[in-house]
């Protein structure tokens, strides 16, 4: 691999750390579990610096990796993982002012884990269905049927609220 690639790599990764951190902690619940969740994928990522052929994926490929180590993570702390502080203003999907924002984060977390993910990347990260599909290694219509089905299901509960 280039030096070039590995300074882009480094500079990507230092210029979006607090999206990675946002979509670490959404998964693992705890400041410092997604802490240790993106140091991990960052020394993944920097180990395997070789593998990524083409610069042009550095973003692809590093939130395939950021999403493994969450997995991981909570593959082998298989408790429930209580949320221990509130949530920053960057972790919410809506507008800062949006009066409903925390019970639609809430709503949200209510989701299958997988379903969880797709919004997140979505909306909070503006990925491409195509892109999230490769990231989370999954069919680009079963990412458009999950997030269908996710936004329905939301949609339902919200306005089963109101009325």
């Amino acid at each position: 691999m280039q030096q070039d690639h590995f300074e882009e790599i480094v500079e990507y990764i230092l210029e979006n750390q607090k999206k990675f951190y946002r979509l670490a902690y959404s998964n693992v619940r705890n400041e410092q579990d997604a802490m240790d969740v993106v140091q991990d994928a960052v020394c993944k990522a920097l180990e395997h610096a070789d593998s990524l052929r083409d610069i042009g994926a550095v973003k692809t490929w590093f939130y395939r990796i950021l999403m493994n180590e969450s997995m991981n993570f909570l593959r082998k702390n298989r408790r429930e993982l209580l949320l221990e502080e509130p949530l920053g203003d960057e972790a919410y999907v809506c507008d800062p002012d949006y009066a409903d924002q925390e019970d639609l984060y809430e709503r949200i977390k209510g989701l299958p884990a997988e379903v969880q993910n797709i919004i997140r990347f979505r909306f909070y990260e503006e990925l491409p269905l195509q892109e999230i599909a490769e990231i989370m290694g999954l069919n680009l219509n079963t990412v458009k049927a999950k997030l269908y089905r996710g936004l329905k299901a939301l949609r339902v509960e919200m306005e089963g609220m109101r009325g």
